[in-house]
């Protein structure tokens, strides 16, 4: 089955001026370097990595949200009955896919709800930017979408603003306006960053839900490795803006290869852990931007590293049908 969206050796940059012994001097500084991946209809990726990884800069360059003095190039494909690049397509033309054919849940629904409009006037909003109805039917479509996100008396909050909701039913408005116009493909970036366990097992079960019901396909974005591990089919693994491991949650999960993903599942505590011992953790931080090192990002921070992890970034090898890594001494980790 051909893919939906195909991210292809996607990288993005944006300027910056840096001050040396000989002034400020302007340069790039890489936020996504090469990134590919795809996403079949119906399938759920999971896109996961620690704060700084490119995760949401990766999501907003498939929307085309970035600010103007970011420099992108790859490719991004959207085949839906027809294939285009949407990097190449002029600005009416992705808008009309925005939210349409393709839509996005925000990190913070506080600030990426509007303080002063109603949600249900926020919700209509999404729909006459698609749609060509009367004003009762857009009212009546954006209460529908809030029935459908599982607000209860959905005629009467739609009249609410958003600072009169709680954080979970903010979360539930931005993902009606997600789905009022039935997109194809959704990005969630963050939909439960700042809930409790119990709201947000309630808006996993919603995504699953909805999922089902209109066949969505979606790019799941988080840090947290508990809340890839139930939503997504496979998982993409990023490191200071390179894709580092990619395949089924089931090798990601159980045979991880590349020894950021150990790390990572190693840091995570369960029943089994001795509570009387620290917690595991990967010593060292992210990189920043200026100061990537010219090989693997993660090499300084890794225990298995040579020589030539630093000399290159490697290329991504495939290590199993479908299970790829990025990591010259793959053969020496153990999962």
């Amino acid at each position: 089955m051909p893919a939906l969206l195909e991210v292809r050796n996607l990288t993005v940059e944006f300027p910056a001026r840096t001050v040396n012994a000989n002034g400020a001097a302007p340069r790039l500084l890489v936020a996504v370097r090469d990134l590919s991946f795809s996403l079949a209809p119906g399938e759920v990726l999971g896109l996961v990595g620690e704060s700084g990884s490119g995760k949401s800069v990766t999501s907003l360059a498939i929307m085309r949200l970035l600010p103007s003095q970011a420099q992108v190039s790859g490719e991004i494909l959207l085949s839906d009955g027809m294939s285009r690049d949407l990097l190449q397509l002029p600005d009416e033309q992705m808008r009309a896919l925005r939210g349409s054919r393709m839509a996005m849940i925000f990190q913070e629904p506080m600030t990426a709800l509007n303080p002063v409009m109603r949600v249900g006037e926020q919700i209509a909003e999404a729909v006459l930017a698609h749609q060509k109805c009367s004003k009762q039917e857009v009212w009546n479509l954006s209460v529908i979408a809030l029935r459908e996100v599982g607000i209860s008396e959905p005629e009467r909050r739609a009249r609410d603003y958003p600072h009169q909701l709680s954080g979970g039913m903010r979360q539930r408005v931005m993902i009606a306006m997600a789905i009022v116009n039935r997109p194809q493909l959704l990005i969630a970036d963050e939909p439960t960053t700042a809930l409790d366990v119990t709201i947000q097992a309630q808006i996993l079960e919603l995504l699953a839900s909805l999922r089902a019901r209109f066949g969505l396909t979606m790019l799941f974005i988080s840090h947290d490795l508990a809340v890839i591990s139930q939503v997504a089919d496979r998982v993409a693994v990023t490191y200071a803006g390179n894709l580092v491991e990619l395949g089924s949650k089931a090798e990601i999960f159980q045979l991880p290869a590349h020894p950021y993903t150990c790390g990572l599942l190693h840091a995570i505590p369960t029943l089994r852990t001795d509570r009387s011992r620290p917690l595991q953790t990967i010593e060292g931080a992210v990189p920043p931007l200026h100061a990537l090192p010219p090989g693997c990002p993660f090499e300084p921070r890794c225990e298995s590293r040579i020589a030539d992890c630093g000399a290159a970034l490697p290329p991504l090898v495939q290590i199993s049908p479908g299970h790829w890594a990025r990591c010259p001494v793959i053969n020496a980790v153990s999962p």
